[in-house]
């Protein structure tokens, strides 16, 4: 495992400033595999728009799609699926930086909670080895709850997680927007939510391969998708409404409720700096306290 996070590699913000600085030069179609259902693929939805299907297609996906023969050149995931993906594909690397995602927990106060150290024994729900996990993990932590102390509940689709909320089937969740946004909704006045950024941020990165990387007419096709992902994220932050029907066209959320969410989701338009000073230890720290799994159950869901 350490030989393989090892072998993670991040472009460099020098790296990324010499490849924009380049003249443009035409290169082969590329194809993008991303969660389509999620609001971090907004910079990625307009650039596509703008660029158009003979450059560049995209599909639903991540990550293993870029080592699926001929299934995708780029994928997007949050910096945990790199971490777990490398340790079987160590020629991964991560690129850009699409979106940053702050997560929340929303509880019921009927279930007892009325502070974070109520949640010890409760039922959480959220998706396991993913980014909301991690969040949740480290949220118990800053009142000394360990995964052990709660009873994970992995609810698929997500979108049944609202409604576990509701039904009393669940005692709190956390997971990306907009969802824990139509449970909190959904349960009213008995909501009471949690959030601390300081504790954890989603870095939602674009990713290729080295091999494609390597490759002239792809690598060429990905610098003028990266200008094109700048140019639509500096939109993005000057014109939230263009986006918001495209986004909402693509995950199927209603614009309103997109809108609603939309101060939790960030655009930064470059490589995340913490992605840089992260060192191998603090890699190997997250992936093994992804792959903590603490109590889990699974209930019965419609």
């Amino acid at each position: 495992m350490n030989r393989a996070i090892a072998h993670i590699r991040v472009l460099g913000t020098l790296v990324l400033a010499t490849w924009l600085c380049a003249p443009f030069t035409a290169g082969a179609q590329l194809r993008f595999a991303g969660n389509t259902s999620t609001l971090e693929l907004a910079p990625v939805l307009l650039a596509a728009e703008q660029l158009g299907t003979q450059r560049i297609t995209v599909k639903n996906g991540g990550i293993p799609a870029l080592f699926d023969a001929d299934a995708a050149d780029l994928a997007t995931n949050a910096e945990t699926q790199a971490l777990r993906q490398s340790i079987d594909h160590p020629d991964l690397r991560i690129i850009f930086t699409v979106a940053e995602g702050f997560y929340r927990v929303v509880a019921r106060r009927s279930a007892g909670v009325r502070s974070l150290s109520d949640l010890r024994g409760k039922r959480i729900a959220t998706a396991p080895s993913t980014s909301s996990a991690f969040y949740l993990y480290k949220t118990l932590a800053t009142v000394g709850l360990k995964p052990a102390d709660v009873t994970i509940v992995p609810l698929s689709p997500l979108s049944k997680m609202p409604a576990a909320l509701d039904a009393r089937e669940i005692d709190a969740l956390t997971i990306w927007e907009p969802e824990i946004q139509r449970a909190a909704d959904l349960v009213g006045a008995d909501a009471i939510e949690f959030q601390d950024r300081r504790v954890y941020r989603e870095l939602f990165n674009l990713h290729a391969t080295a091999a494609s990387l390597a490759d002239p007419k792809k690598r060429a096709a990905i610098v003028g998708f990266v200008r094109a992902l700048i140019e639509a994220s500096a939109r993005i932050k000057s014109e939230p409404r263009a986006v918001w029907p495209l986004v909402a066209a693509t995950t199927g959320y209603d614009a309103g409720l997109i809108e609603k969410v939309w101060h939790h989701e960030g655009y930064p338009a470059t490589l995340a700096a913490d992605l840089l000073r992260m060192k191998r230890t603090t890699l190997l720290a997250k992936l093994r306290t992804l792959e903590s799994r603490g109590n889990v159950i699974s209930i019965k869901s419609a």
